[in-house]
């Protein structure tokens, strides 16, 4: 198994930050829970930049309260065994797609070529799609601790203010698929970034693919929380 970790490292009080990516499985991920504690909101910043954080545009624009900060301590190390189970049950259930553990959260990256895509200029769930989305839906009804956010991303062919709505009706798409198939809609949140955030070169077919995406990152709810607290006896 290839599993992507990214492990958040704090250099200063002025808020430097490096991201190392490192491939390992997901249950050697030790390092990287252990660290919740000193990293704290940084974590959630971080998370933010990864799937598209702009603040004013697109969605709400406030993905770090969704996302929140990061959980240390005993509860932490409980909530990332937990992260890791399900990090790596994606992986195996869907192997197409990018996985990555950050911290206590779980982003998933879907683009053309990994199971969820849309036709040009659409944004109907199509047959493949929902082969690969029903998969993901199973492992949320096993795993029914976590808050899901969704985010949609396109490439820069097309305007601006197109792409903007075709990543929201994308993104939302998604969302819904999801929910019709018996994920409550309490868990969810969805966001839009259209054009703003590309992780690759929109000179290129390729690039262009690639940033042609949909994320979502999967995160510990309260009652995860809570009950990582109890169980480790910080409550």
């Amino acid at each position: 198994m290839n599993l992507t970790i990214k492990k958040i490292t704090s250099i200063a009080l002025t808020l430097m930050l490096a991201i190392t990516l490192t491939n390992c499985s997901a249950t050697k991920n030790a390092n990287n829970k252990q660290k919740g504690g000193v990293i704290g909101a940084a974590g959630g910043a971080i998370l933010g930049a990864i799937i598209g954080n702009n603040v004013g545009k697109g969605g709400n624009g406030e993905l770090g309260a969704v996302i929140g900060g990061v959980i240390g301590g005993g509860a932490g190390v409980l909530i990332g065994n937990k992260m890791d189970k399900q990090a790596e049950k994606i992986e195996n259930e869907i192997p197409g797609a990018t996985v990555e553990r950050i911290e206590d959260k779980i982003v998933v990256t879907f683009d053309e070529d990994s199971g969820v895509y849309f036709d040009t200029a659409k944004y109907n769930v199509n047959t493949a799609s929902q082969a690969t989305l029903n998969k993901l839906v199973t492992i949320f009804k096993e795993y029914p601790d976590t808050n899901i956010l969704v985010v949609g991303h396109t490439d820069s062919v097309g305007s601006e203010e197109n792409n903007m709505t075709l990543s929201k009706n994308r993104a939302n798409a998604v969302t819904n698929f999801i929910i019709s198939n018996g994920i409550s809609n309490g868990r969810l949140t969805t966001n839009w970034f259209g054009e703003l955030q590309p992780t690759h070169d929109n000179t290129t077919a390729e690039g262009r693919s690639k940033n042609r995406r949909v994320n979502i990152a999967i995160l510990p709810n309260d009652k995860m929380i809570e009950d990582a607290k109890n169980e480790s006896g910080e409550n």
